[in-house]
């Protein structure tokens, strides 16, 4: 048969990793939406390398760098909402409502924004941290202009962790991508 010959094990296989591909894809998209995207990313590759150990197809060297790599991520997103409050001089309280209103607001800016794929979660997440920022000022006695000019921060801060989590999923898919495509590297 010219040498096409395929096994059932290599269709198999190609399967997997094309769903692999396209998961983690989702992964990104997901955390694009402020969504745990990264620990799809995780999961799935984790699950394909369980899956397919003898192989080698993932080594505990990728695994642990997608690991390593989804927590920073998690950092990045939940640290640079506080950070950007607290630089502009907001109080502890502040920069704590400042990480609730980003995830609060990231849901609400995904489902009335929805109409602005992507774009709208991520203006939802650093509106809703410059909310809870001025909501916890304000609560913590401070006055207005003080605590809008920490909301400010606030939504600079979380709008850039949110870029920085979705660079650290679009490295995690190349990561995996190359694991699977590239073996031994």
């Amino acid at each position: 048969m010219l040498g096409l010959a395929v096994t059932l094990d290599t269709l198999l296989l190609i399967l997997v990793i094309v769903l692999l591909l396209l998961v983690n894809g989702l992964g990104v998209l997901l955390t694009a939406l402020q969504l745990p995207g990264t620990w799809l990313i995780v999961l799935s590759t984790s699950l394909v390398a369980w899956w397919h150990w003898e192989q080698g197809l993932i080594g505990l060297a990728v695994l642990l760098a997608l690991l390593l790599l989804a927590v920073l991520g998690e950092v990045i997103e939940f640290v640079a909402g506080a950070w950007g409050a607290r630089r502009a001089g907001s109080s502890k309280r502040a920069a704590a409502l400042a990480i609730v209103g980003g995830v609060v607001g990231g849901v609400l800016g995904m489902v009335f924004l929805f109409f602005i794929p992507i774009i709208g979660a991520l203006i939802g997440a650093a509106i809703g941290a410059g909310v809870g920022t001025v909501a916890g000022d304000m609560w913590a006695g401070r006055g207005w202009d003080r605590a809008a000019l920490a909301g400010r921060g606030a939504v600079a801060g979380k709008f850039w962790g949110a870029l920085g989590k979705l660079a650290v999923a679009v490295v995690m898919w190349l990561v995996a991508t190359a694991a699977v495509l590239l073996p031994g590297i």
